[in-house]
């Protein structure tokens, strides 16, 4: 437990940040842990690298909505310190903290108070020991066997309240390293890729990493390390998680056709109005931004609500029937607006809400379909010919 958070077993796998404020400055770093917790933070780490941060955590703490953990790197003092100012988790990272006398001080200490703490190995402050161990190069192996000592540390004061993470920057190392761990331990893992870097290269070497991981069946909380707001790792570890179906959706998935030759309005275009427009609403429901009426509807059958575009006008559909046309600038504001009523009322209410325009709704959609058909043809891209000449180069 952090606070009143699980992490592992059979708890849903929860999502963390940090702050970028000095935790000294009690009110400006309250104010991002807010903007944290807003954005789908389970958990909230704040470093605790001088006296005067401790200080911060003790004001800090007690006016949190999210559990805090303390980072500590350096000097063990500090741990002892933050557990005085209440914090629910300490992070120490075993390649900086090395006296292995102060770090049974600090797990007798949290084991006093029942506070957990994170083994933070980090691929770039490993023990120079290992370094020379594993020739001179962070591996998989080294920095599954730092966590496994830092455990064994744990294990002479009877201090069992650990979660673990082993870092790294390449993804391939970071899937590898927790793989080797998920097999000697049955500890809560804390899956990350550390100096992900900026969005969108950093996001996306870390969805590699800890999407892969958690495929398997591998992780229990999980940290986007982005070089941005705190509040896009918040966002993002959220979505990750939705998206794979391991929490339940906070807000709207919108999803949207590639676009195509077809395509009667533009799809990038009114795609990002309608995420914009749905902003934080705490609405979740699928959504589909469609950008014709020939496979519009049908692709995207499975949506709450969706909408697609014909002969500059919008097709709404709610679990795939047509229930009204609305002019095409007021797309998006209807999407809105049915969403909300969705979500108050239900999709059954929705349908009976349109039955007095279904049937209009469908005939329309069923013309500028056959309309569009006639104009752009069945091979809207003209993939036909491309194929045909690909084949005739062939022979």
């Amino acid at each position: 437990m952090v606070g009143d958070v699980a992490v592992g077993g059979g708890a849903p796998i929860t999502v963390q940040s940090m702050t970028v404020t000095k935790t000294a400055d009690h009110e400006a770093t309250l104010q991002q842990i807010y903007a944290l917790a807003a954005a789908g933070a389970d958990i909230v780490r704040c470093t605790c690298n001088e006296p005067e941060a401790a200080e911060g955590l003790a004001r800090i703490v007690p006016r949190s909505p999210v559990p805090i953990v303390a980072d500590i790197h350096h000097q063990y003092r500090r741990a002892l310190e933050a557990l005085e100012a209440g914090v629910h988790c300490l992070r120490l990272n075993p390649g900086n903290i090395r006296n292995p006398e102060h770090i049974k001080l600090v797990a007798r200490e949290a084991k006093d108070r029942n506070v957990p703490i994170r083994i933070g190995v980090n691929g770039g402050s490993l023990h120079p020991d290992l370094y020379k161990k594993y020739g001179d190069k962070v591996t998989p192996e080294a920095m599954v066997e730092s966590a496994l000592q830092e455990i064994a540390y744990f294990d002479d004061v009877g201090f069992d309240l650990i979660k673990i993470s082993v870092k790294a920057s390449s993804v391939p190392l970071m899937i590898e390293a927790y793989r080797q761990l998920a097999e000697v331990t049955d500890h809560p893992l804390h899956l990350g890729v550390t100096e992900a870097g900026p969005p969108p290269i950093g996001t996306l070497k870390a969805t590699a990493g800890m999407a892969t991981l958690l495929a398997e069946g591998i992780g229990d909380t999980i940290r986007y390390s982005l070089t941005a707001d705190p509040v896009e790792e918040a966002r993002a570890g959220r979505q990750l998680l939705e998206t794979l179906g391991l929490r339940e959706r906070k807000n709207v998935d919108l999803i949207a056709c590639p676009s195509c030759g077809r395509a009667e309005v533009d799809v990038f275009t009114i795609a990002q109005d309608a995420m914009t427009a749905f902003g934080e609403r705490k609405i979740p429901l699928q959504v589909a931004v469609m950008g014709c009426v020939v496979n519009g509807p049908g692709e995207a059958r499975d949506a709450d609500l969706g909408i697609a575009a014909g002969n500059k006008r919008g097709h709404l559909f709610v679990k795939g029937q047509n229930v009204m046309v609305v002019p095409e600038d007021e797309m998006v504001d209807t999407l809105i607006e049915w969403a909300e009523f969705i979500h108050e009322h239900g999709a059954e209410a929705a349908l009976d809400r349109a039955v007095a325009t279904k049937d209009a709704a469908k005939r329309a959609a069923d013309e500028d379909r056959d309309r569009n058909l006639d104009v752009r043809g069945d091979d809207a891209n003209a993939s036909e010919a491309v194929i045909a000449e690909i084949r005739r180069s062939a022979n």
